[in-house]
């Protein structure tokens, strides 16, 4: 315990966790606002379904793009050890990577995008209004994602350089036009679930063309050129490869969850899923706002482990887990004192309003639990160990699966408790993997991967 305190007193460490955090977190932050203002403008027009349309079609788009964060998380470890060894010809390289596999996996999800939503709305079995609305959101959305990945390997480029503000200036720039864009579009125009999806296509592309011209002036802070033989060479790809893989198989695990959510909701009825989408904005104001500290981690931590620094390493962790507990219990008092409040800033339809509040004790448990898996990325993100993050997160599904299967003629009660058992052990489960390799030296050890 002296220790603990001892590392926690380190001021030092308080001020380069928050020098990344803070603006990550501002920055984070915007992003499920972009969701509460879609919401708030597309659930106060007169019909549940046009709310229920943009919940499903972002949770689409979710479902592709974000199974491809990847390209974010593998960038950032990769980066933040390359820094921490000085290699600046490793940055410009990790960087080059991480742009051309966004552009080759755009093409690919586009190919895609179709049969897969015909699919998805297939086991949904949504009303008619609900479906035809949802898939003109989703196509036109469709647009966005060269934008949107490759606005994700330069977010985790950009951290893994210790660089928090170029990602802040991107994402507070897309979702500030995303919301200026939705109020003239929807409300101003009157082009309703299309102008939604249109405003975020036209704020991704803006953030990306800011990212790259903000990657020259921070490729001039570290000396070096891109190496153009070793891209040509399969062996300068597999590490990054194979992190992206374990990961991609770990992120689309993680948003089967949240589809599995909308679909079952979707089958509960139009004001069940709005009402979900509404209380799981609040989980994604939750997580991306914990997340600016995780990504604190990565950054650190990955570039502790380049440097093979164990003090750093130990004190960054203790640090943003403190922080991390603190924000964890702001959140549930907020959520537990003006949830209702929350509710209604999103809506004014009162079948929707009156479902989202029975379940309203969910959200406010759900930060407490919810923490300590986002910390425990940040650390095997920049630890580049995706596998065993991979591993954790496949044993949670399993063995949360049956409680789901058990509790389904539960209703939305049995699948809120199905999703705050998941989020439990998977925390559980990755702190588990963390001591094993920390009881092994494996973090900062000699150990060939």
């Amino acid at each position: 315990m002296t220790a603990f305190l001892k590392d926690w007193r380190h001021r030092p460490t308080h001020r380069r966790v928050w020098a990344l955090a803070a603006p990550m977190i501002l920055s984070n932050i915007s992003v499920p606002l972009v969701a509460l203002v879609d919401s708030a403008v597309i659930g106060h027009l007169p019909h549940a379904h046009q709310l229920g349309a943009v919940a499903v079609g972002a949770s689409l788009f979710s479902l592709l793009a974000w199974a491809l964060g990847f390209l974010r998380m593998g960038a950032t470890g990769f980066a933040a050890q390359a820094a921490g060894r000085g290699d600046g010809d490793g940055l410009r390289q990790v960087l080059a990577q991480g742009l051309l596999l966004a552009a080759g996996f755009s093409v690919l999800l586009w190919l895609l995008a179709a049969p897969f939503s015909h699919l998805a709305l297939s086991w949904m079995q949504p009303s008619a209004e609900l479906e035809d609305s949802t898939l003109a959101f989703f196509h036109v959305r469709l647009f966005a994602l060269p934008a949107t990945l490759g606005g994700f390997a330069l977010v985790g480029w950009f951290l893994g350089t210790q660089n928090a503000r170029a990602p802040f200036a991107m994402l507070l720039l897309t979702n500030a036009l995303n919301i200026a864009l939705n109020l003239w579009f929807v409300l101003g125009l009157g082009w309703g679930v299309l102008g939604s999806a249109g405003a975020s296509v036209i704020a991704e592309w803006v953030a990306l063309a800011l990212g790259l011209a903000l990657a020259r002036p921070a490729l001039r802070a570290h000396a070096g050129q891109v190496p153009w033989q070793k891209l040509r060479e399969w062996a300068s790809w597999r590490p990054l490869l194979s992190v992206n893989r374990d990961i991609f198989i770990r992120s689309l695990a993680l948003q089967a969850v949240f589809f599995m959510i909308t679909v079952q909701g979707a089958r509960l009825g139009d004001a069940t899923v709005a009402a979900n989408a509404l209380l799981l904005n609040g989980l994604l104001l939750t997580a991306h706002a914990l997340d600016g500290l995780a990504h604190a981690v990565e950054a650190l931590c990955g570039h502790a482990i380049g440097a093979r620094n164990r003090q750093a390493l130990r004190r960054a962790l203790v640090v943003a887990a403190g922080w991390s507990l603190l924000a964890s219990l702001a959140f549930a008092g907020f959520f537990g004192t003006f949830g209702d409040l929350f509710i209604r800033l999103q809506t004014n339809i009162p079948s929707v309003q009156a479902t989202a509040a029975t379940y309203l004790p969910y959200l406010a448990v759900l930060p407490l639990i919810a923490v300590w898996s986002y910390l425990l990325d940040g650390l095997f993100i920049g630890a580049t160990r995706a596998r065993e993050m991979r591993d954790g997160m496949l044993a949670s599904l399993l063995l949360a699966l049956p409680v789901a299967w058990l509790t389904r003629g539960w209703g939305n009660q049995g699948l809120w408790l199905s999703f705050l058992l998941f989020m439990a052990i998977r925390a559980m489960t990755l702190g588990g993997i963390a001591l094993w390799l920390a009881h092994r030296d494996r973090w900062v050890g000699q150990e060939e991967r």
